[in-house]
Parts: C-alpha cells; structure tokens; sequence
C-alpha cells in the first residue's frame, strides 16, 4: 500500500484564514487592486488614480477614483443612460456607447478641474493609436495631463472588448491612460498588424448597421421588435455614423452632470406620527408606501404574547374538531 501523505490535517485547519469577503463574492481581484492602488513612498502622498469601467445589463459606468485609508474617493462619474441628454436614444451597452461613455466621463473630468482647454482630446475620432503621451499643446510649462490607469475589474480582457472602447473615448477625450493596440478591435495578432479604419468603424456604430441592415432583409417582423426603439426615434441604417458623430459632438460642448429632478409624492397622512404598519396613497391614488416604524420593547413582547395566543387558539379549535368528527364515526 502506498504511504498517502495528509495534508489537510488539524494543523491545517487551525491556521486556515478565510479570504476577503468580497473576494469570495468574486466581486473584487485583490492581487490587481494593490497593484493599481499602492502608490511609492516617494510620491509624497500623491494620489493614484484609476480609470474604472464596469458593465451591467443595462448601463455602463465610467468613474476615475483614488484611494485613500478611509476608502475609494470618487472624482467624477458618466454613465450610459446619461447618452440620452445627448442624442442617442437606445442601444446604451454596444461598444460604441462605451466609447461615448470613456468620452463623456474624461471631459467632465478635465472640465472639473480647469483642465478641458489645455487638454482639448483629439480632433477627428479615427481611431489612430498614439505612442506617445499626451501633452499639453498651448503652455509647456503647463500643468501636465490627467494620469490615470485602467481597472477592469473581473471582466476578460479579450481582443476587442467594450472595455477598451470606453478607454480609447477617455484617451481621446483628454486623459493620459498607458495602453497599447493590441487589444483594440481591428488588430491581427497573427500579421501584428492593426487596422484603425476597423476600429473607426466599430466606434460609430458600423456593425450596428451591418446588424440591422441583415436583419431588415431576412425577417422584417424580428427587425421592428428588435430595433423598435431606433425606429421609434426615426434612427435608419444609414444614419448611425452622424448620430453617433453629433453625441460626440455634443459631450464636447457641454459635459456636465445634470441633476435629475426627484419624483416625490404627496403624501396624504404624516408618516412621523404612525406607530404601526401603514399603507399609504398619494393623492392621484396611484403610489403606494408602507411604513414600518420601529416598534418598542413592550409593543413587541405583546406582538408576540398576542401571535401565541392566536396560535394556540386556532390549535385547540382544530383539536376539538378532530374529537368531535372521531364521537360521530363511533356512533
């Protein structure tokens, strides 16, 4: 019999230490976090700050933040369903909106912080990569560009991935972020070869296009269920590249946060004076709100005195009906 060696012994288990909680929860990669996170000492207590882009069904989100002991500081934030105010009516997760996005949150940023007419972005969006960093064309000895590395979270970073479409909008809006091509969409890593044109094309909606246009000649039906927002708002095939040319456009202009009005109802009764489990309307009758005000030591001792009075009740009701039913048969 061959010697099997334990390794998970007592010894083990005694020194074993749970992971993170949110390492469990596959929410955060902590062995990038400290590598993105942890600044040298030399830096003077400089911050380092992170280009965050992170993907839900619906939205994208966007935000550029800094650590500190007390926790993450966030400096400015853009998301998808922000593009609305700007022109583009549906299609918030493609990789063209996360490239309006990137856009979107690096100029709110450098508008933020005084640094928008230093630091214009690029001109024409033709998806060109850039070896070198940018820098500030009017003054020299200016303020230096906005650095900033990218976190991707736990998504993959495959060749093409929304990920870098959203850096490439906030490299092209104004912001210092080191990356290569390799990773954009239209580079061959078998040539080594990368083809902006692609990468243009895929920024301004082309394979959208290509979608529709199919999709409009093969099943018509499935089209207008498909696309029914973009004909909603009278968006064809063709007109995809100067729709996304005026978003564009239009963050440029005016990229600043807009506070969105709270819709708050009247309320008919004042939910400060009620002690208990309430149901209340507005007053179009349509809205409704419970109210769980917190309970005292007494009121719930007698909550729970009155539910096992209720429960024994309702036992021995069901007990002498079982009696009676078994007196019947005997007779």
């Amino acid at each position: 019999m061959a010697f099997v060696k334990l390794v998970k012994n007592k010894a083990y288990f005694k020194r074993f230490q749970v992971k993170y909680r949110r390492r469990r929860e596959g929410k955060t990669d902590y062995y990038a976090r400290k590598r993105l996170v942890a600044q040298d000492k030399n830096k003077y207590n400089s911050p380092k700050y992170r280009f965050v882009v992170r993907f839900s069904n619906k939205d994208i989100s966007c935000q550029v933040v800094s650590s500190k002991i007390a926790g993450d500081v966030c400096h400015t934030a853009a998301y998808s369903h922000e593009l609305k105010r700007y022109g583009l009516p549906a299609g918030l997760t493609n990789y063209a909106a996360a490239y309006c996005t990137g856009l979107l949150c690096a100029r709110r940023l450098l508008n933020k912080y005084g640094l928008d007419t230093a630091f214009p972005g690029a001109e024409e969006i033709d998806g060109e990569f850039e070896e070198d960093f940018i820098h500030n064309e009017q003054d020299e000895d200016g303020p230096a560009a906005f650095h900033a590395l990218l976190d991707v979270g736990l998504k993959s970073t495959t060749l093409g991935s929304k990920l870098f479409a959203a850096m490439k909008g906030a490299f092209d809006g104004g912001l210092e972020i080191p990356h290569s091509e390799k990773k954009f969409f239209g580079y061959d890593p078998d040539g080594k070869e990368y083809d902006a044109g692609e990468h243009r094309d895929r920024i301004f909606g082309g394979h959208v296009r290509d979608y529709m246009e199919s999709m409009e000649a093969d099943d018509p039906d499935k089209y207008t269920t498909h696309f029914s927002q973009f004909i909603a708002a009278g968006v064809g095939c063709d007109d995809l590249e100067e729709l996304y040319g005026k978003v564009h456009a239009a963050i440029k202009e005016d990229p600043t946060a807009k506070a969105t009005e709270k819709k708050v109802p009247e309320l008919t009764q004042d939910l400060k004076a009620l002690r208990r489990d309430v149901v209340i309307t507005d007053s179009e009758g349509n809205t409704k709100f419970i109210c769980r005000n917190k309970r005292s030591k007494q009121q719930r001792e007698d909550r729970i005195k009155q539910l096992k009075a209720h429960t024994l009740a309702k036992i021995a009701e069901e007990g002498s009906d079982e009696d009676d039913d078994d007196e019947e048969d005997e007779e």
